[in-house]
């Protein structure tokens, strides 16, 4: 399993994104809605359906698994993204390893934090969190909202999906750093390279030094 460093990126800290890979997770999408997303987005008819299908099969094995039901699950371009937590070190490898056993998860970005169960308010608190970022990206002129999957966790926010262009991945991390109560900003947005296959984004402009970036991946 190959990893790559992620940058986190303050409230009001954002410049530059670099993708990382270890970890995915959310809400199920069928076929019938995948193909009225698709119809606006970056990615085809027949990747929106892998990622679902990935999604589902990912869900389905974590819940098999009684001690990760507080673990979330989003899929875009087969990146996995994992948030949520977890009582124990083991459950959070255990997470990982699950969602790397199905076919087609061709990352797994593993955001998941070890803590104790948590309770609604906090949920609530993530869910108006990630409302407030899906208005930002709905509002800009500059970015195609549907390009981009939103998931908040204790006031981080991630972003997957695939970008028309670097110029929009930025813009709507951007977008996102400015919405209410967001502490950090994770970028898993990826873009197609020439050959049309979606590819991480690699910036064109070193990253600042930044006293919170973390490495991502087991046991980050």
């Amino acid at each position: 399993m190959e990893s790559f460093m992620t940058k986190r990126f303050a409230n009001l800290g954002l410049i530059a994104l670099l993708p990382l890979v270890t970890g995915c997770a959310t809400a199920v999408v069928g076929a019938a809605g995948a193909t009225a997303v698709t119809a606006t987005q970056e990615r085809s008819f027949g990747e929106a359906v892998d990622d679902a299908s990935v999604s589902n099969q990912v869900k389905t094995k974590l819940l098999a698994n009684g001690s990760l039901g507080e673990v979330d699950v989003e899929v875009a371009g087969g990146l996995v993204l994992l948030s949520g937590r977890v009582q124990t070190p083991e459950l959070r490898l255990k997470a990982e390893s699950l969602a790397w056993s199905v076919k087609r998860a061709t990352d797994v970005a593993n955001e998941i934090r070890i803590e104790s169960p948590g309770g609604f308010f906090a949920n609530a608190s993530d869910e108006i969190i990630s409302a407030r970022v899906r208005a930002r990206l709905l509002g800009s002129s500059n970015v195609k909202a549907s390009n981009f999957n939103v998931e908040t966790y204790g006031g981080t926010v991630y972003l997957l999906g695939v970008a028309s262009s670097a110029a929009e991945l930025e813009k709507a991390a951007e977008e996102a750093s400015y919405a209410g109560g967001v502490q950090q900003v994770v970028s898993y947005v990826r873009l197609r390279n020439a050959r049309g296959q979606i590819v991480p984004y690699q910036s064109s402009t070193p990253a600042p030094e930044n006293p919170n970036e973390l490495l991502g991946g087991p046991g980050s």
